[in-house]
C-alpha cells in the first residue's frame, strides 16, 4: 500500500529549508533548520522528508527550466540566469541558453551580467550604511557635499537633498543629462550643468526618473570616505556578503571568463555586440556587474538575514516610499497592482489579492544597459526574492517576476500525490 503524507503549511516551510541540502549543482548550503511546531502531520523519517523535498525541488526546477527553454525556442531571449531565495535558502539557481550565440557556450548561475539600474538598489543600501555610520544624513543638501552643484535657481540649489536624488524627486525633467553620463563625462562636471535645465517641480513633490542626478549619491560617498565608490561597495557590501563575482568596472567584466555577452536581434537572429563602458562613470546609477548566484546572496540580505551589514531600522528607511510613481509602467499591469512609489533606489509596489483581498508589498527594480536586461523583486511578507538576468533586450522581462512567482506558488501549494504523478512541466 502506498504510504501517504499529510502536509501542512509549516511542514512545507520545513521542506523549503531542506532544499539546499539536496543538490550541490543547483542549491547552496542551508543554515541549521530549527524545529517547527506542527499539527496534523504524520510522523515521517528524515529519509522520507528528504525524498519529499527532492520531489518538490525537482518539479520546481523542471517548471522554471521549461519556462525559459520555451522563451529560447521562440527566440524571445538568447539566455538568462535565475536566482530564487526563500527563508534564507536559495531554492533555485540556474542558467539557460548561451553566453554568446555565435559560440554556443552555456550560461550558469555564476555567469556575470551587467545589471543596469538594479545598481540603484545597491546605491540606496550603501547610502543607508553611511547614514548608519553617521558620515551623512538623508536630508543632507547636495551642494554641501558637491560645491559645484547648481540648479536653475539659488533656492533649488540650496534645497535638493540626498533623499531627493535617491527617490527620483529632485524636480528635474526625466533623464536630465543621461546623455552626458553615457558620453563618459565626470559627475563633478555634470553637477555644475543642472542650472541649464528648467525644473518641473519643487524637490520632493514630483517623481521624475534620473541617472545623472541619482549618481551624485555615489559621488558624495566617495567624498566623505576618501575612497572610490567601487572600493567602498566592495568593502561594505560585496565582501561581507561573499559576492565573489560582483564588480563595478569595465576591466573586471572584460577580463572575466564566464561573462554573458550582450545581444541584439537582427533579421530574426540574435547577434552578439561588444561590451561598452557606459555608466562605469556613474556606478550608482548603472555600473554594477554580478551573477545570479551573487544576486541571491544580495536578496537574502535584503530580506533581513544579515544585520551585520545593515540594521533592520535603516533597511526600513531605505525601503520607505517617498514619492508616488505616476504614468504608464509595465509593472502596473501586474495582476492586483494598486499603487507604486519610489524609495531610496527602489520601487515599492502595493498589491491586493483579487480573491482574498489581502494586501502585499513588493520591493522591485528593473534595469537595462548595453543590451542587458534585468529584474529583481523582494516579497518581505513571504520572505521570497526573485532575480532574473538577461543578455538581451526582451519583452519577457515585463512579466517574468509575476510569472515565476506564480510557478513557485503553484508548485509549493500542490499536494504531494499530484507531484508524484508523471506529468509535463508547468507552463503559464
Amino acid at each position: 500500500m502506498k504510504k501517504r503524507f499529510v502536509l501542512t503549511a509549516p511542514f512545507m516551510f520545513l521542506i523549503i529549508l531542506l532544499f539546499p541540502l539536496l543538490s550541490a549543482n543547483r542549491l547552496e548550503s542551508s543554515p541549521k533548520v530549527q524545529p517547527i511546531a506542527t499539527a496534523s502531520i504524520e510522523v515521517v523519517s528524515n529519509q522520507e522528508e528528504l525524498l519529499i523535498a527532492e520531489i518538490y525541488k525537482s518539479r520546481l526546477a523542471k517548471a522554471i527550466e521549461n519556462y525559459f527553454n520555451k522563451a529560447i525556442a521562440k527566440k524571445k531571449i538568447i539566455g538568462a540566469s535565475v536566482g530564487i531565495v526563500k527563508c534564507e535558502s536559495t531554492i533555485y539557481l540556474g542558467g539557460f541558453g548561451n553566453r554568446n550565440a555565435a559560440k554556443k557556450d552555456t550560461i550558469d548561475e555564476e555567469t556575470i551580467f551587467r545589471i543596469g539600474s538594479l545598481s540603484k538598489g545597491f546605491a540606496g543600501i550603501l547610502t543607508g550604511i553611511h547614514v548608519q555610520d553617521g558620515l551623512i544624513n538623508w536630508d543632507d543638501k547636495i551642494v554641501d557635499h558637491i560645491p559645484s552643484f547648481r540648479m536653475r535657481s539659488k533656492k533649488g540649489t540650496a534645497t535638493v537633498s540626498l533623499a531627493n536624488i535617491l527617490s527620483q524627486s529632485s524636480g528635474l525633467p526625466r533623464h536630465s543629462f543621461t546623455n552626458l553620463v553615457e558620453d563618459g563625462q565626470s559627475l563633478g562636471t555634470i553637477a555644475s550643468k543642472f542650472n541649464e535645465i528648467r525644473t518641473i517641480g519643487k524637490p520632493g513633490t514630483i517623481y521624475s526618473y534620473q541617472n545623472a542626478a541619482f549618481a551624485l549619491s555615489g559621488e558624495i560617498i566617495e567624498r566623505v570616505t576618501g575612497q572610490s565608490l567601487g572600493e567602498v561597495m566592495q568593502d561594505r557590501i560585496f565582501d561581507p556578503l561573499d559576492m565573489t563575482t560582483a564588480s563595478t568596472n569595465y576591466e573586471a567584466l572584460a577580463s572575466a571568463k564566464n561573462v554573458a555577452q550582450p545581444h541584439r536581434k537582427r533579421y530574426g537572429r540574435w547577434r552578439s555586440i561588444p561590451l561598452n563602458k557606459k555608466y562605469y562613470n556613474a556606478i550608482a546609477a548603472g555600473g554594477v556587474n554580478a551573477s545570479a548566484k551573487d544576486m541571491s546572496k544580495w536578496m537574502r540580505f535584503l530580506l533581513g538575514h544579515n544585520q551585520d551589514v545593515l540594521e533592520s531600522a535603516t533597511l526600513t528607511d531605505v525601503f520607505s516610499p517617498k514619492i508616488n510613481i505616476g504614468g504608464r509602467c509595465y509593472y502596473k499591469k501586474w495582476k492586483g497592482h494598486k499603487k507604486s512609489s519610489y524609495a531610496m533606489g527602489w520601487r515599492i509596489h502595493e498589491f491586493t489579492n483579487p480573491v482574498t483581498k489581502e494586501s502585499n508589498t513588493i520591493i522591485h527594480h528593473g534595469g537595462t544597459v548595453n543590451n542587458y536586461r534585468s529584474e529583481i523583486a523582494i516579497y518581505p511578507k513571504d520572505d521570497l526574492g526573485i532575480t532574473v538576468l538577461f543578455n538581451s533586450p526582451t519583452k519577457v522581462a515585463r512579466n517574468v517576476i509575476p510569472d515565476l512567482r506564480k510557478i513557485v506558488d503553484k508548485i509549493m501549494n500542490m499536494p504531494l500525490e499530484e507531484l508524484e504523478e508523471e506529468q509535463p512541466a508547468l507552463i503559464l
